[in-house]
């Protein structure tokens, strides 16, 4: 009787890498699955125990672990020109969302304009999406442009959302949360430094961490907060898309003459881990509860919309300096060979 050495093919349908291929796939279909749960079948999240601990109770567990993902990748050897160009970044991120937020927040009260909630609008604005700016930093910068992210990683998450919304006094955000927020990073910074292996795995986690973590957040939502939110989300997106514009403008202003480039343009994003946000700022501060529903689903649709715009303008800046034979392709600049 022969034996059959043929190995049997093992069913993979590859979904992570499916979703993570997909712009915003991760965040945006475990939060179509949840809303889709919560509306039809909402009492599936209750049936209490691990479910219901994870799927609907999770979100601040799940966020902790989060930060401590993001500390990790915060690298305490980039020094110098990526050091000088993350530091850039982020303060400009940070400055302009702060000074949005105040506006709208002194123009238009608590709810906001256009329907988007002060908050909102730093939580958008203040976060970038790194995965994409590494992406556009391999095709538009160098070296220096992508270990910028090691500073540049410190938007993730809500801790510079909860200190705008401190500091501007719209919201109440005691000064606990804030040390609850940073703990968690500094615990991944330390562990990420001195461990390679740690950075490694905690890279390799985040997909997984921010599924889950946005199911928790979407158990809470329903498909009429979705369908109401579409269009403030998109002016949310379309307004933090032209943020870029002002980014490009002063990122060039500061950096030398041969280190000029298009990357300053590549934070005009909303992070697509924004749409966890919200639900962070109501830990800290029971009152903005009300708003977390449709706060998630602006910052869901404005990221996207950003994930799909953003190239082109980076793309746009680039050649512009190109043909002008400026920053980078001026005669002085690393990509002068690129001009003729």
């Amino acid at each position: 009787m022969g034996v059959n050495h043929e190995e049997k093919k093992e069913l993979d349908f590859n979904l992570l890498n499916r979703m993570k291929k997909m712009p915003g796939g991760l965040v945006i279909i475990p939060l179509v699955i949840a809303v889709l749960i919560a509306t039809f079948v909402p009492q599936a999240f209750q049936i209490g125990g691990y479910v219901t601990a994870l799927f609907y109770q999770g979100n601040a567990a799940m966020m902790g672990l989060f930060l401590i993902v993001c500390g990790s990748s915060i690298n305490i050897n980039q020094v110098g020109m990526p050091l000088y160009k993350g530091v850039t970044l982020t303060g400009m991120k940070f400055l302009l969302g702060v000074l949005v937020g105040l506006l709208v927040g002194k123009l238009c009260g608590v709810n906001g304009f256009l329907g988007i909630a002060p908050f909102v609008w730093i939580a958008a604005i203040t976060n970038s999406n790194g995965s994409l700016y590494i992406s556009l930093s391999s095709q538009f910068g160098n070296a220096t442009d992508t270990g910028a992210i090691s500073v540049l990683s410190l938007n993730d998450g809500p801790f510079f959302t909860l200190i705008a919304l401190g500091a501007t006094g719209l919201a109440s955000i005691p000064l606990n949360s804030l040390i609850a927020t940073i703990i968690p990073i500094l615990i991944g910074f330390v562990w990420g430094n001195i461990d390679k292996e740690f950075r490694r795995v905690c890279a390799t986690a985040q997909p997984i961490i921010t599924f889950f973590m946005t199911i928790s957040i979407g158990a809470k939502t329903d498909i009429k907060t979705i369908i109401t939110a579409g269009a403030s989300g998109i002016v949310l997106g379309l307004i933090s898309a032209a943020t870029a514009v002002i980014f490009f403008l002063i990122f060039n202003m500061i950096l030398p003459k041969k280190e000029r480039n298009a990357m300053g343009a590549a934070i005009g994003t909303t992070a697509l881990n924004s749409a966890m946000t919200p639900a962070a700022v109501a830990e800290a501060d029971p009152s903005m509860a009300q708003y977390t529903d449709m706060a998630t689903a602006q910052c869901a649709t404005a990221s996207i919309i950003t994930l799909f715009l953003c190239p082109f303008i980076v793309a746009f800046f680039d050649n512009m300096m190109r043909k002008q034979k400026k920053g980078i392709y001026s005669l002085e600049g690393w990509a002068a060979e690129k001009v003729n």
